[in-house]
């Protein structure tokens, strides 16, 4: 009888290769893998000496881990728990951690109002120094790797060198927020801060309070923002803010300017995109920090483009020709899908598409390669539904409508996005928001098959990135005393290790130029590097959608007008004429002329 053929291993046994793979020897570990493995040991406690110095010594490493773990998970640690989790015997630990405090490793923050009772915590350079070590255990642990399967780089780094720009995750709190119960937060129900809610046990050691938030989509976000500022005392200590409402709120006094705030624990204004900090502003005061930034641009299947030799659409015109030929409802694939549901979402189409077409939604004047949005009065504030980008964006808007969907008129910012992500569209107006619908699930078809244009342009227009978002700000009305600690809160969600947070937990929309450029970030989706390098070439633009008074109705009306005139219901003309009207209406209202 024949002898029986060993079956292959499922998982690589610890003496070395699978048996029937090339070099195997039973028992024995070749030489180069032992060899490769010492090395990484070897340069792994180097790594782990040259980081934490002699202050922490390898046996005091467990100490360390048990500390950043909890402080990831957002569970409290005391000196008693760390301890007897260490593995040492209880005596060595204290010392251990006594010698950490001394250092200023470790921090304590009282858990009781007595300060008998303490947690203990990484310090920000602890933080600091385990992420340095982190980066360069996978870059050793990848050199290994790489070796062992023969692949290495030519020219490629060593492990031990620092990459630069890694920011690392946010620190807690010397003291926590003196706020007697909970931080109350009310925000859009989007990526970003369904992260933060992904986060809240980390973000409450952090601040040391428990959040709690609610959650809404972006209409009924403004009209509890709205009815919040009715109240003798504000509900909420937080309010998420879409930036093209800050000339309203501000208008209104809804929001706590937060100059003065800034003055005595300052926030660095500096690493914020101009444009997402300027559309935060009224009056020459700032009342929010941005916490997130979206840019809307065209996304298009670079591999579909490829196969017909269709070069990136850069003008309306060249997205209706791609679309033409791109379009094949037959094989489930349409040309191109937008916002085109009445309301909020075919209004912010209507005024972006507009911007590339060369005209705000109200008539400022030309600054440079954009608008005066901050200038702008009496007359500048007059929109602009009568003139001849107007006409321009509705004809192309009906040109479109023959290769999107049949829905199209039913479509809003979800089903978009979901549509291009499953590959039934070549082409999508997207926006930061929703693209980790497809740009982190390697399932669709769009996954690393997806570039990246501004607005393409119409005949008098100039390639733009409009630009929203929103911003953290402090109800004007909220108690008096509550405002230090809530300002410190606000520092701290909108700082950029807790921007950075968000976008690894699933956000793709970052505020901060350095979160931007962190090489951790950039390795998630293109998407993210693609908005930075539109920024550096000046691209970004909040004219489209200004902050100003008035602007919320506008864009209701120009979503109400326009689907009435794409669904046939009403001609160019009188839908037109009709948002003009309404429009002035408005701006009248509120005194702008």
């Amino acid at each position: 009888m024949a002898e029986k053929t060993p079956s292959r291993q499922t998982a690589q046994s610890p003496e070395g290769p699978y048996e029937n793979e090339p070099g195997y020897v039973r028992g024995t570990l070749q030489k180069q893998d032992l060899n490769r493995f010492l090395d990484f040991v070897v340069a792994l406690y180097d790594e782990s000496e040259r980081i934490f110095g002699f202050q922490i010594a390898q046996r005091d490493m467990r100490l360390v881990i048990e500390l950043v773990r909890n402080h990831f998970s957002g569970m409290l640690v005391t000196k008693s728990s760390l301890a007897a989790s260490s593995g040492l015997s209880y005596g060595t630990a204290m010392r251990a951690i006594d010698a950490m405090l001394e250092a200023k490793l470790i921090v304590t923050r009282p858990r009781t109002s007595t300060g008998l009772s303490y947690s203990l915590h990484p310090s920000g350079d602890l933080i600091s120094r385990w992420h340095a070590f982190a980066h360069r255990g996978e870059k050793l642990l990848r050199d290994v790797t790489s070796e062992v399967h023969g692949d290495r780089a030519v020219g490629r780094r060593p492990a031990s060198e620092v990459t630069p720009g890694i920011i690392p995750p946010p620190a807690v709190l010397t003291d926590k927020l003196s706020l007697g119960r909970a931080l109350r937060i009310l925000v859009h129900a989007d990526t970003t801060f369904m992260a933060m809610s992904a986060l809240k046990r980390q973000f409450e050691l952090i601040l040391g309070v428990p959040i709690e938030a609610r959650a809404r989509p972006i209409d009924p976000l403004h009209d509890e923002i709205v009815a919040n500022s009715k109240r003798s005392q504000s509900r909420y200590d937080l309010i998420a803010c879409d930036l093209p409402w800050f000339g309203e709120m501000g208008h209104h006094g809804r929001l706590l300017p937060l100059d003065e705030l800034m003055v005595e624990k300052p926030v660095d204004v500096g690493d914020i995109y101009p444009e997402a900090l300027a559309s935060s502003c009224h009056g020459g005061r700032q009342l929010g920090i941005p916490m997130l930034m979206t840019g809307e641009v065209l996304a298009y299947r670079t591999d579909l483009l490829e196969e017909k030799w269709i070069a990136p659409p850069r003008t309306a015109a060249d997205v209706i020709e791609a679309a033409r030929q791109l379009h094949a409802p037959g094989k489930g694939v349409f040309g191109v899908v937008w916002n085109g549901g009445r309301g909020t979402a075919l209004g912010h189409s209507f005024i972006m598409m507009m911007g590339a077409f060369g005209r705000p939604i109200v008539d400022l004047e030309r600054a440079g390669y954009g608008f005066d949005v901050a200038g702008a009065h009496g007359l500048a504030l007059r929109p602009t539904f009568l003139s001849e980008e107007a006409r321009q964006t509705v004809d192309y808007m009906r040109e479109l409508i023959a290769f999107s969907p049949p829905n199209i008129l039913d479509i809003t910012w979800f089903e978009r996005t979901s549509i291009y992500a499953n590959g039934n569209a070549a082409m999508a107006y997207s926006h930061s928001l929703l693209a980790h619908l497809y740009e982190t699930v390697p399932q669709s078809p769009a996954y690393r098959k997806t570039g990246y244009l501004p607005h393409p342009v119409g005949p008098h227009g100039r390639p733009i990135v409009p630009v929203g978002g929103y911003a953290l700000c402090i109800p004007a009305n909220i108690a008096q005393a509550r405002i230090p600690s809530v300002w410190q809160a606000l520092r701290v969600l909108t700082s950029s290790n807790a921007v950075k947070l968000y976008l690894m937990n699933g956000s793709l929309a970052s505020s901060r130029i350095s979160v931007s450029n962190d090489p951790e970030i950039r390795s998630i989706s293109p998407f993210i590097g693609a908005i930075d390098d539109f920024a550096t070439r000046g691209y970004l633009g909040m004219w489209p959608r200004p902050p100003i008074v008035g602007i919320p109705e506008i864009i209701a009306i120009a979503g109400e007008e326009i689907h009435e005139l794409l669904a046939g219901r009403k001609g160019v003309g009188q839908a037109l004429t009709d948002a003009q009207n309404r429009a002035d209406a408005v701006m009248r209202k509120q005194g702008h002329y």
